[in-house]
């Protein structure tokens, strides 16, 4: 442990740590989550949901299968940076090329060990997701406090801009097979237009899986643009990507879904997605206390009844009086939230948990299907 640079940690409810850096040397502020997945950390740090947080892995043993270049979510690593228990820089797996520290590095994004994360994952389910500061420059704790006073919260912050793509692209690749070491190739029926908020690309590739040939577009689309493609046949219809921080400061992007709306076309959405057409039809979002980060949430289907684990990714979440305008699906057994919406004056569903689940249960892959199946219908 002593082969690594110290680094200092100051949380705004006044708890203050050391500990060693294995990632960027930094200072970084972000708002601190804990997640309680017990694998899957490449993809974890690499879903632009997190961007602008630091994840807290409350599994103690993190590093051992290394990074390669399949289990990535996106191009870089939009979070702050992790902290973990235990670092294993000797990694044993065969297909990775870097260790995780080396990976982090890389995308100049920072690694923390040798904290207490059961101390704080209990910490932050008793006072609530907060703002944080992490350096490797700074080590009083009268520095960091005062440096995290003057930044910005991360409810403040417009993430959507740096994680969605700029220019429009067409995604070909479907699921990983590990028999062939390559990514199947779509058997497309129907086109979709996905909006990225910050979408991940295990999305992506269930999307090609269920059978749909994808577009991707960037956040700062026009709803009139699309409407007219829509009119000409060009596509059938629309996917709401997940994405990092607080729906409400999307307001440009919620007056276009509105518009979308009005339009009848058929919209599908997962997390941040979801949160927006809730905001769109005049139904306001809120913050949970923690919020849902791991790949071990369970959830009912109130259709079949059956209980199915999920992946979750998310801190805001959509009010009980929504259920004017849309059939609750799904709901959350661990707090009653809402997890699945299917709306009654228009062809819409969305959902708050990941059915892509990258990392995680593929219980809920079948969403992707039932879209396509929406489409059918109309």
């Amino acid at each position: 442990m002593s082969n690594f640079k110290k680094a200092w940690i100051y949380l705004e409810n006044g708890m203050f740590f050391e500990a060693r850096s294995f990632g960027a040397n930094n200072t970084a502020v972000g708002e601190i989550v804990f997640n309680t997945s017990l694998t899957g950390y490449q993809e974890i740090i690499t879903d632009p949901s997190y961007a602008g947080q630091f994840i807290c892995f409350s599994m103690p043993e993190i590093g051992i299968v290394g990074t390669n270049p399949q289990d990535v979510e996106s191009s870089n690593i939009f979070a702050k940076g992790i902290l973990i228990r235990h670092y294993n820089e000797k990694y044993s797996n065969f297909r990775a090329n870097k260790s995780l520290g080396e990976f982090l590095n890389f995308h100049n994004a920072m690694g923390i060990f040798g904290i207490d994360t059961r101390l704080l994952t209990k910490t932050l389910r008793k006072e609530g997701a907060m703002m944080m500061i992490a350096s490797t420059e700074y080590s009083t704790k009268e520095d960091l406090q005062e440096i995290l006073k003057q930044s910005p919260r991360i409810e403040e912050i417009d993430y959507i801009k740096v994680v969605s793509t700029q220019e429009p692209y067409h995604h070909k690749e479907g699921r990983f097979s590990f028999k062939t070491m390559n990514y199947t190739l779509p058997q497309t029926d129907k086109k979709i237009l996905a909006i990225d908020f910050g979408i991940k690309k295990s999305i992506l590739r269930e999307l090609v899986a269920a059978g749909f040939s994808v577009e991707v577009i960037p956040h700062n689309f026009k709803a009139e643009e699309i409407i007219k493609r829509y009119q000409s046949k060009e596509f059938d219809g629309i996917f709401l990507s997940n994405g990092p921080g607080d729906p409400k400061v999307l307001k440009n992007q919620i007056i276009e879904i509105q518009k979308l709306i009005a339009n009848n076309i058929p919209i599908f959405a997962i997390c941040l997605g979801h949160q927006l057409l809730a905001l769109a039809q005049g139904y306001e979002t809120y913050k949970l206390k923690f919020g849902h980060h791991g790949g071990n949430h369970p959830i009912q289907n109130l259709q079949t009844k059956k209980i199915e684990i999920t992946a979750q990714n998310h801190i805001y979440s959509v009010p009980e009086d929504i259920a004017k305008i849309a059939t609750i699906t799904h709901r959350n057994l661990f707090d009653g939230t809402i997890e699945g919406l299917l709306y009654k004056n228009a062809p819409i569903c969305s959902f708050q948990h990941h059915p892509e689940a990258g990392p995680g249960p593929l219980e809920s892959s079948a969403l992707f299907n039932e879209f396509s199946k929406l489409l059918q219908k109309t």
